[in-house]
Formats: C-alpha cells, sequence, structure tokens
C-alpha cells in the first residue's frame, strides 16, 4: 500500500500548520535520541556478543530486502495498468482509510485517471462525499481535473486548473514540498505537452516523473513522448511509448498510442 499512502499523506500534509509546533519538535528530537541510543546499544553487543547480534543482522537485511521486493511488486503493478487489479489492490485498505467514503471514491478515481478511464474518473469522483476531507483534498482534485480535462481535450479549462493547482500554499515540509512541487511541475508540462507549447526542460520534467511516480507512469511518458515528437526526436519517443499495455476501448490511452504510433511510422519527409 505504499504508493497509496504516500499519494494520501501528499495531499495531507499540509495539515502540519494546524499542530503545535513545539509538540512535534520535542518528539523528533526523543525520536532521535532514541535512535541514537538503540544504535550505540546495538554497537556495543555486536563488539561484546557478536553471536548475539548477527541474528539481528539477518534479521534487518531481511526486512529490508521483503520492503524491496514489495514495492518492486508494486510498481510493476502499477506500469501494467490494469485498472481492476490495482483498485482491487487498494480496496483492502479502503475501509481502515479516515473519511473512507470520501478518500475511497477519489483513490477509486486516481487510479481510472492515471490510466486514461476518463469517464469512470468522473463517475467516481461524483461518488465521493462532500465534507471536510473534500475540502481538504483540493490539491488532489485539482490534480486529477488537470489530468481528466487535458485527457477529454479541453485545453482552456485544463490551462485554468493548473494555474490553480500552481497558486496553492507549498506544505511546510521540505520532503513533503519537493514531492508536490515536482508533481505540479510534471502535471504543468503535461498540459503544455499536449497542447504542442512545450517549453525547454518538460521532456527531462515528464521522464523524471514517470519513473518516481508509478502511478502516472504511461501518463507522463506519453506526454513526454509528445513533447519528443515536437521536438524532431522520434526514436526518442519510440522508446518512450516502447512496452505500453494494450489499451482497453475506454482508455483515452488506447487512441494516443495509436496516434502516436501512427506519426511514428510514418516517413519524415525532408525539404
Amino acid at each position: 500500500m505504499a504508493i497509496l499512502g504516500k499519494l494520501v499523506a501528499m495531499y495531507e500534509d499540509r495539515g502540519d500548520e494546524d499542530r503545535p509546533t513545539d509538540r512535534s519538535g520535542v518528539l523528533r528530537v526523543v525520536v532521535f535520541v532514541l535512535s541514537a541510543a538503540l544504535f550505540a546499544g546495538f554497537l556495543h553487543l555486536a563488539w561484546d556478543r557478536p553471536y548475539l547480534a548477527a541474528p539481528l543482522v539477518v534479521l534487518g537485511v531481511g526486512y529490508a530486502g521483503l520492503r524491496w521486493w514489495s514495492h518492486r511488486r508494486l510498481v510493476k503493478m502499477l506500469r501494467r495498468g490494469d485498472v481492476t487489479e490495482i483498485i482491487a489492490h487498494w480496496a483492502q485498505s479502503f475501509d481502515r482509510i479516515p473519511h473512507a467514503e470520501t478518500m475511497a471514491p477519489l483513490m477509486t478515481a486516481t487510479a481510472f485517471a492515471a490510466y486514461g478511464r476518463v469517464e469512470d474518473a468522473r463517475r467516481a469522483l461524483a461518488a465521493a462525499a462532500r465534507g471536510p476531507a473534500w475540502e481538504a483534498a483540493l490539491e488532489h482534485r485539482l490534480f486529477l481535473d488537470v489530468i481528466l480535462s487535458t485527457f477529454e481535450g479541453d485545453a482552456d479549462h485544463a490551462s485554468a486548473q493548473v494555474s490553480r493547482l500552481n497558486a496553492l500554499p507549498m506544505p511546510n515540509r521540505g520532503d513533503a514540498r519537493d514531492r508536490v512541487g515536482a508533481l505540479r511541475q510534471a502535471a504543468t508540462a503535461l498540459v503544455r505537452a499536449f497542447q504542442h507549447k512545450p517549453e525547454p526542460g518538460d521532456l527531462v520534467r515528464l521522464e523524471a516523473a514517470s519513473e518516481k511516480n508509478p502511478l502516472v507512469h504511461w501518463a507522463m511518458r506519453y506526454a513526454a513522448a509528445i513533447v519528443a515528437i515536437d521536438q524532431g526526436e522520434r526514436d526518442k519517443a519510440r522508446t518512450l511509448i516502447d512496452g505500453a499495455p494494450r489499451w482497453p476501448n475506454e482508455s483515452a490511452f488506447r487512441a494516443f498510442h495509436e496516434e502516436l504510433a501512427g506519426v511514428l511510422a510514418t516517413p519524415v519527409t525532408l525539404p
């Protein structure tokens, strides 16, 4: 559930602004001190009784390996593009997340949108309960609307919504600020790509977003392929869409892929 958790947390980070900073600062200090003490104790144990420390090392390595394997498996699932599989995987935690009546439909819509299922995403959004959680998820909703309106071909609405997205305050925490900032830049580059108005650096931004955010991997790669074609980098564009899943008819990605493949199959006529 790591990807789901990060995506939900990304848009809840702004809630930190309303929490007492003194308490969170003290908690960080306490956690740091305890971590340092535990590490020092482990080193002492490893020096005095290595036969006792060895099993702990094995357990630590095994746990790290299990987490890596679980993450890789989830990334592969997301890149396969099977929305039904993804939603079924996420649904295991829907009843445990706060405000499930809002967040479950919102996350379902996110999955559909990430794979070009525009109508399904709109229906899922319509089913989400309105209330405090809906209002708190403004950035998430704007991001979804930018993606969906872009895929629907509504360039004006997409541009207006991405402007609203970029105007929102940034989270206070550095790690959250970096994640949110990178995703906003990628969404902005995606809008420009579909309008055939890329700016310098957009191809790099879209490629980076496709690698760092497996959920929007194919959305960002199709946008990057458009930019690559517009810049005359046809081989690059072929590489970007190579290995894409066979999209169902209800996915906008099927039309995108067929159009891009057709353009790439057409010989370039030299002047």
